[in-house]
């Protein structure tokens, strides 16, 4: 992934003072947006963006108003400089001015423009800021973005309504009411652009874990609907935190019944009995269909990671999804490494592994986490 510094940088803030200066003028304008790149250091993305956000509605003319960003912003559009990484504290500063504006129109003009600046980078971010000053309205004009002719508005209206949208401030109304963006789903979820579909499928998988049976029910009736190709990797995609929860009605969606005793499960088998965080958990399984008839198999594998307590907690990891013929044997091979990463702490002790296939564990191993 890359870096805060790879992306809303020093270099990427002085350009956007340059197109200020150039569009807008004049140059001299822009030197609070040039002085707040000197406090970078420490700040993450996300608070690189607030920060710009901040210097932009301070060097905006007309004491920082919406109608007075608007212009500026508009005009600078006409640059094809005007893009990249630097357009997220801009749309930053659109939805601030707009959502505290007096003026009753400029909170539509604010979604306008939001659209209008997301083909030069995302919206999604900016567009938090309307959802949580007022949801229905916001998603009244969301809605009319789903029959855009530019994709990458097409793809805000799913992408910026997520419930989990990673890098994002929540909006807790979704949360609360995961419904009333399925309509928007509805409209998108057949789109000619993959990068839309995916957005779809990720939105929808956040669903699930806020009410797993209003998304089975969402993906269900897509698929008995289906009259595109693209509608089943859609679905599996949206589904795919059901699945390794072993959600039953996820699984029969897509086709993946109860393992039945036709189906001859070898393993675990651990290399070693013993990983540090140098070297890697290798394992193995085996599946054999002994029955008549294929079966679909959706195999994923179960870390138990120890706590700090002592206690573990499992983890669920993707191996494969297969149909495996009658009378074949599928022999599966995962390297699952314990190198320390910022979002998971290991404790050395005991842990374990399982297999899951279908939903249903088996085969458990215990092996020791060395540090």
């Amino acid at each position: 992934m890359p870096t805060a510094d790879e992306l809303i940088s020093p270099d990427s803030i002085e350009k956007l003072a340059r197109v200020l200066g150039t569009t807008a003028g004049p140059a001299s304008r822009w030197s609070a947006v040039r002085e707040s790149a000197g406090a970078f250091g420490p700040l993450a993305l996300s608070e690189r963006a607030r920060a710009v956000r901040d210097a932009l509605i301070q060097d905006l003319p007309g004491s920082g108003t919406y109608t007075a960003a608007a212009e500026v912003f508009r005009t600078a559009l006409t640059d094809p400089g005007f893009s990249g990484w630097m357009i997220w504290p801009v749309t930053e500063a659109v939805a601030v001015l707009a959502v505290d504006s007096a003026r009753p129109d400029d909170f539509e003009d604010g979604l306008a423009l939001l659209a209008a600046l997301t083909p030069r980078l995302t919206g999604e971010f900016a567009l938090r800021t309307f959802l949580n000053a007022d949801t229905d309205r916001t998603l009244r004009t969301v809605r009319t973005w789903t029959g855009s002719a530019d994709p990458a508005v097409r793809r805000l209206a799913s992408e910026g309504t997520r419930p989990r949208l990673p890098w994002a401030k929540q909006v807790p109304e979704l949360r609360r009411r995961p419904s009333v963006t399925v309509p928007i789903l509805d409209d998108l979820h057949t789109d000619t652009d993959e990068v839309v579909r995916r957005s779809v499928a990720n939105h929808l998988n956040d669903v699930s874990r806020l009410d797993p049976v209003l998304a089975v029910s969402t993906a269900r009736r897509w698929s008995e609907g289906a009259t595109a190709t693209t509608t089943p990797a859609l679905v599996k995609h949206a589904m795919r935190t059901l699945i390794k929860q072993a959600d039953a009605q996820a699984l029969d969606l897509l086709g993946f019944a109860p393992p039945s005793a036709d189906l001859v499960i070898t393993g675990p088998e651990l290399r070693s009995t013993k990983v540090t965080q140098v070297d890697e958990l290798v394992f193995g399984v085996d599946v054999f269909n002994d029955g008549p008839a294929p079966v679909r198999l959706a195999v994923d594998y179960v870390i138990h990671y120890r706590k700090a307590n002592g206690s573990t907690a499992p983890r669920v990891f993707k191996l494969t999804t297969r149909t495996l013929a009658p009378g074949r044997r599928l022999a599966l091979e995962r390297r699952h490494s314990f190198k320390p990463i910022s979002t998971r702490r290991h404790y050395p002790g005991a842990h374990a592994l399982e297999i899951q296939i279908n939903g249903r564990r088996s085969g458990k191993a215990e092996f020791i986490v060395d540090l």
